[in-house]
């Protein structure tokens, strides 16, 4: 897969968030680590939820970075998303997406990468 110059990579699980931009070119890609804000997370579930506590946790955590990478990509800050994240959150990204994001994405991967080093991330990407 080429990925573009300074394309955002946004690798989410349910609790955690690492950020890359690719600061080398589309077809020899180079992955710099980009500082992850800080969210914050807000548990918006009914008192009559059948979720469990921990699947509330991962909710309100997609939540708030989905929330984070629309207001980026709105604002111009991301043209083009890459987003790796398990099934589960993958899903709750998903729902929580921007039509703005939703066409800045050009590729989603449905893996647990968190704690990667960049070249087990560009593997992933490339396989």
């Amino acid at each position: 897969m080429l990925i573009p110059h300074a394309a955002v990579i946004a690798i989410v699980d349910g609790k955690a968030w690492e950020l890359y931009r690719n600061v080398g070119t589309e077809a020899v890609p180079e992955l710099a680590t980009l500082e992850t804000p800080s969210l914050v997370e807000q548990n918006h579930s009914s008192g009559g939820s059948h979720a469990s506590p921990h699947q509330q946790e991962e909710s309100a955590h997609c939540t708030a970075v989905a929330d984070w990478l629309n207001r980026q990509v709105q604002s111009h800050k991301i043209e083009h998303l890459i987003l790796i994240a398990p099934p589960r959150a993958l899903g709750e990204l998903r729902h929580q997406f921007g039509k703005a994001t939703q066409q800045a994405m050009i590729k989603e991967l449905a893996k647990d990468l968190i704690g990667r080093q960049p070249d087990d991330i560009l593997a992933a990407l490339r396989g």
